[in-house]
């Protein structure tokens, strides 16, 4: 219910392939090597850049996140349970 309200609240980009219940990473993966493919069939130069985003999360502030959902009017309902997610996170490593 959270995620189908949020979706309609905060649309993705039809580029999102993260978090999201569609086969991204391997339609990208099967992307990446036909354009490698026919490179290689067309002797055609080819450059190819990975971005990697670590801990891009780690560096949105919670604060903001909240705030965008008000801005875009979510459920008041709904962002306090976003909120509530963020309040005392502990990771415990065993």
């Amino acid at each position: 219910i959270l995620t189908s309200r949020l979706s309609k609240a905060c649309p993705l980009t039809p580029r999102q392939r993260g978090f999201i219940r569609v086969a991204g990473c391997s339609e990208n993966l099967k992307l990446l090597q036909t354009i490698i493919r026919s490179a290689k069939k067309e002797h055609r130069p080819l450059g190819v850049v990975f971005v990697d985003i670590t801990k891009a999360f780690n560096t949105v502030i919670h604060q903001h996140i909240l705030h965008g959902l008000q801005v875009r009017e979510v459920d008041p309902h709904i962002i306090d349970l976003v909120r509530n997610m963020y309040d005392n996170i502990n990771t415990y490593i065993t």
